[in-house]
């Protein structure tokens, strides 16, 4: 397992927190450790791809992706 911060845009209030913890806890595999406005940490497994579900789900809630760290 290895951190992970997305960092995000769109969020603005404790609606979005909660939005985006709500959709990032849904997704298999990942542990969600924090959620801020504006970013994301999360605790995913190893594989090379394994940021790809949380960004789809941060998107499916109507928030944009900037990047992704670790």
């Amino acid at each position: 397992m290895r951190n992970i911060t997305i960092t995000i845009s769109g969020m603005s209030c404790g609606h979005c927190l909660n939005a985006v913890n709500n959709a990032l806890a849904a997704v298999p595999g990942i542990t969600v450790k924090a959620v801020q406005i504006g970013r994301a940490e999360l605790l995913v497994s190893d594989a090379p791809d394994a940021a790809g579900p949380a960004q789809a789900a941060i998107e499916a809630a109507g928030y944009k992706v900037e990047g992704v760290l670790g």
